[in-house]
């Protein structure tokens, strides 16, 4: 069963995010609060903890939202995801993939802070189809 970990928000991009209990998505907007909300095709960012996993091997001591992603989540391959798929979170929120990876033209303070990032090659890209509160522990499901 696929779950959400964390939640996780900045107010600034580029930046390490603030694990949070709950965030509300907004429909058609992202994450409120959240520096990468706004009407475009990357209003949420996604992450897999095995993503973090892998870098935490490498010897960096980084955890969820530490790579600027909102949703932290386990049991779903993301790099197999086509752009289009749709994924429903907990009971009300709809998230439709829009981007796999990006390119970085700078380095962030990400990468400074954290000596690598992870979400160029392995994080995704969302907007937000049906808002509503989001959680750790909510129940992830591709449709």
């Amino acid at each position: 069963m696929a779950k959400l970990v964390a939640v996780s928000v900045s107010e600034k991009k580029g930046m390490r995010k603030t694990n949070a209990d709950e965030v509300y998505a907004e429909t058609d907007s992202g994450i409120r609060g959240d520096a990468h909300a706004g009407p475009w095709h990357r209003q949420v960012s996604l992450l897999a903890t095995e993503s973090i996993e892998k870098m935490q091997k490498l010897g960096l001591d980084v955890m969820a939202g530490d790579f600027a992603e909102n949703l932290t989540i386990e049991g779903i391959d993301l790099l197999t995801l086509p752009i289009g798929a749709k994924l429903k979170i907990g009971d009300t929120v709809l998230l439709e993939v829009t981007q796999i990876g990006k390119v970085c033209h700078e380095r962030c303070a990400i990468y400074y802070q954290a000596g690598d990032c992870v979400m160029p090659k392995e994080g995704i890209f969302a907007k937000v189809l049906a808002g509503g509160k989001l959680c750790p522990g909510d129940q992830i499901t591709l449709l």
